[in-house]
């Protein structure tokens, strides 16, 4: 135990990362770096700066990488349109990967030997967390308390934190309704009042989203440009990532859009119980596809949608840093060349609704399309002969009877 000198914690301020922190101090009598990101949760940070001060912490980061988030994470996932089992927008499982990854970077900053997380030993956040630091440095050695310390319950923690004298917020005094995690992309809320899956939510658990039925009766308008594969204005109005996802998830707020209750498989092998709220990266994904749509040839398109899953399914498990998963992605980001364009979209009570879109790179062309004359842009005999040819193993088929 004494091997561990300097440790990196992922520090959130909250009770459970307070608590590990005096646990590490206590049980390895390590000197710990805390490292909170500021990744969109929407909560004042400065308050885990000065409790991480008041635990004796001397080494302590805390940083905006919101930009980082959405420019190098979120939008190279939407390009590939990844949803897990169809329709999870992957919120929690894309920033784990960048958190990893800083942990390590601030490791080799401060010679720290170790790193560690506050994740459960039930859920898929500890696999993605050890899978980065596996692929960053297999060296660093790896702590997580949820799987080696003493404490069975919720009791336990806040007993612990009395003795050692750490802050406990009055709403932390008994069991917690849920779990909460949030960045710019979502909210997830997971765990007791949410785990009978015959239960609906009640509307606490909503935090990014009014309910649709409170909606405006009046349809909103906008427009979102894209550049290869990625947004880039918003009503005309150029913006950066961050910036973009800001103000799309203040429309989907406003319009009840992206709420998901869902029952979802993990990658530890248990089903659980989801509520996710994804407004701004609902109204995105829609657009995007429109987009790809006018502009994406048809093999293309369809691959696309062939290798999404498993591009998806390697996200939520952890393996963002893998081969295969750069790979895919190198294959995506090469179909995103001539993603460029107009999507114009209509909001209205938790519906996104693609009313057009346009593009100079667009595919579409009208000449052919046409009910009227094409003036010989299409001999529409030839068609005969390409029916003929697909039909002829239907045909040997049947008359094998």
């Amino acid at each position: 135990m004494s091997d561990f000198k300097k440790i990196v914690l992922a520090y959130s301020g909250g009770l459970d990362t307070s608590i590990i922190l005096k646990w590490l101090q206590t049980t390895y009598g390590a000197e710990v770096v805390t490292f909170t990101a500021d990744l969109g949760q929407g909560e004042e940070l400065e308050p885990a700066r000065k409790k991480a001060e008041m635990m004796g912490c001397r080494e302590i980061y805390v940083e905006d990488l919101r930009e980082t988030f959405v420019k190098d994470y979120v939008f190279p996932m939407m390009r590939a349109n990844a949803l897990y089992e169809g329709v999870y927008l992957l919120g929690t499982s894309i920033a784990r990967p960048l958190i990893a990854k800083r942990q390590i970077e601030i490791a080799h900053e401060t010679g720290a030997d170790a790193v560690c997380h506050g994740a459960t030993g039930k859920g898929n956040d500890q696999v993605r967390f050890e899978l980065g630091y596996a692929a960053l440095d297999p060296k660093i050695k790896i702590i997580a308390p949820w799987r080696d310390w003493e404490f069975k319950s919720r009791t336990d923690l806040i007993e612990f934190a009395r003795l050692n004298q750490i802050p406990v917020t009055k709403d932390k005094e008994g069991e917690a309704p849920f779990s909460v995690d949030a960045n710019l992309l979502h909210s997830s809320s997971e765990g007791k009042i949410l785990e009978d899956p015959a239960v609906a939510p009640p509307n606490i658990v909503y935090q990014r989203t009014i309910s649709p039925m409170d909606a405006p009766d009046v349809p909103t308008e906008i427009a979102i440009d894209f550049k290869a594969g990625d947004g880039v204005a918003l009503n005309g109005e150029a913006m950066s990532p961050a910036t973009l996802l800001t103000a799309l998830n203040k429309l989907g707020h406003d319009n009840g859009i992206g709420r998901l209750d869902l029952v979802e498989n993990r990658f530890v092998g248990m089903k659980s119980r989801g509520v996710y709220e994804t407004p701004g990266g609902t109204i995105y994904h829609a657009a995007h596809r429109a987009m790809e749509s006018l502009t994406l040839d048809r093999g293309a398109a369809h691959l696309k949608d062939e290798l999404m899953p498993r591009y998806a399914e390697l996200i939520y498990n952890g393996f963002w840093f893998s081969p295969e998963r750069v790979m895919l992605q190198a294959a995506i980001d090469q179909s995103q060349a001539d993603v460029e364009g107009r999507v114009t979209l209509t909001l209205y009570k938790g519906n996104v609704i693609v009313t057009g879109r346009s593009s100079p790179r667009s595919l579409y062309q009208e000449k052919i399309v046409t009910f009227e004359d094409d003036a010989g842009a299409y001999d529409q005999k030839d068609a005969a002969g390409f029916i003929r040819l697909n039909a002829l193993r239907l045909r040997i088929l049947a008359d094998r009877g």
